[in-house]
């Protein structure tokens, strides 16, 4: 692999100010502007830094090798980065100790932080060319750890440009049912997963699906990372006083059609959003739970009552990202039956195929795995489902009443896609939970 520190081209940083939203994606009416008349003269005549160079170098590697995450971390001799790859992070070769203080000083000028704050978390912005006719967007934070401040820089530019419901890796069961439930005039449609699991992208997709002229989307995030034409999307601040919860309300006085709140977080906001779906609004959310029944548990918990849940809730889809194993260099795999059986395959799912292992290659940076794909958990909320919620049933009986109505799990999803090749079964087995 070339050396990601070695002399390249100087990047023409293009800065602004950090509470100004991400270039925009998507946007149909947004023009191109020109990189050259947003230079700052004043940064760019240290091009000839060595650290300026070495943040040339690691960004290009990272554009390079379509990391989403560049990690800045100090210790107490040196430092260290890495780059998240697919959701997993690789350390690549290890920069010069003297030259981390430049650095980071670097990063935070670009991304208009106070360099002269050590003491408390950062969060910036910058935008900066990495070759010619190409700009990048990056999120930037810091943290004060015990030996300096770690940074985090999210490559904006490395979240999907395709926001169909093809891209999300659906079943055509799994499709129908969230065709159905987005397209309905009213309603809570919520995603689950843990952070890093993809959750907010697809509320991207089911915004782009809605998206026309004949209604009126809103949406509040924190932050807003992918802009799209039509719809009016808000990011939280909440030091202004400007939460999901005060967004919510705002919207429900400009007549909306469909609302996208980015989580639901506390009692207000959940309030707030399932009688929004109860008054002739379709409201698309996030929670964070491990599967789809434990959604209604975790919203019960926060204070929303069961009968207007029950009266609300339209569908709950629980996702994973697994990786995609390498196509040009991935090999069967030998697995005996009781490993298959151990994982949730039946026995007449194990003949007339065979499983697949990653090797590496330079294709995929000796990795074995190239992109990523979810697997997904969709339940639809049928009638007998809103009367164990009425009921306020377990998580465990709405699971068991899902598996009834041919809801499968995330297990079985992930198993899906290890039986068609998709990815091996190691990943799936990470990713997933038995039933």
């Amino acid at each position: 692999m070339q050396d990601p520190f070695q002399h390249a081209a100087s990047l023409r940083p293009v800065v602004f100010d950090s509470e100004s939203p991400p270039r925009p994606r998507h946007n149909a009416f947004a023009a191109d502007a020109s990189v050259s008349a947003n230079l700052n003269p004043s940064l760019a005549d240290s091009d000839n830094a060595p650290a300026v160079r070495l943040l040339t170098d690691t960004l290009q590697e990272a554009t390079r090798r379509n990391a989403s995450d560049l990690h800045i971390e100090p210790a107490e001799h040196g430092w260290r980065m890495r780059l998240r790859i697919d959701g997993v992070l690789h350390e690549i070769p290890q920069p010069p100790a003297h030259l981390r203080d430049a650095f980071i000083t670097r990063v935070k000028v670009l991304a208009r932080m106070d360099i002269a704050e050590r003491r408390v978390p950062q969060d910036g912005r910058l935008r900066i060319a990495t070759s010619p006719g190409r700009v990048e967007d990056y999120r930037v934070n810091s943290l004060p750890t015990l030996f300096g401040e770690k940074l985090v820089l999210r490559r904006l530019d490395a979240l999907p440009t395709d926001l169909s419901l093809d891209s999300l890796g659906l079943d055509l069961q799994q499709r129908e049912a969230v065709d159905a439930a987005i397209r309905a005039p009213h309603g809570l449609v919520l995603v689950t997963g843990p952070t890093g699991s993809g959750k907010t992208l697809s509320l991207y997709c089911f915004l782009h699906m809605l998206n026309d002229e004949a209604r009126n989307l809103c949406s509040v995030e924190d932050p807003a990372e992918i802009q799209l034409a039509g719809i009016n999307q808000v990011s939280v601040r909440e030091k202004a006083g400007l939460t999901f919860a005060v967004a919510l309300r705002a919207f429900l006085r400009q007549d909306p059609d469909v609302i996208m709140v980015g989580e639901i977080r506390d009692d207000e906001t959940a309030d707030v959003a399932v009688k929004a779906a109860q008054t002739g609004h379709l409201v698309l959310s996030t929670l964070h739970t491990n599967d789809a029944p434990a959604a209604v548990a975790r919203l019960i918990d926060i204070g929303v009552e069961p009968y207007n849940l029950a009266a609300a809730l339209r569908m709950v889809t629980a996702q994973r990202l697994v990786r995609r194993l390498c196509l040009a260099c991935r090999a069967p795999a030998q697995q005996s039956v009781a490993a298959l059986r151990a994982a949730g395959f039946a026995y007449d799912q194990l003949d007339g195929w065979q499983p697949f292992a990653a090797t590496g290659c330079t294709a995929c940076h000796d990795i074995g795995y190239r992109g990523r794909v979810g697997v997904h958990q969709v339940m639809p909320v049928s009638d007998a489902m809103r009367e164990l919620i009425v009921a306020r049933a377990g998580t465990h009986e709405l699971a068991r009443l899902a598996q009834t109505e041919q809801v499968a799990t995330l297990r079985a999803a992930a198993l899906a896609r290890v039986r068609d090749g998709t990815t091996s079964l190691a990943e799936a087995l990470a990713a997933t939970e038995v039933a």
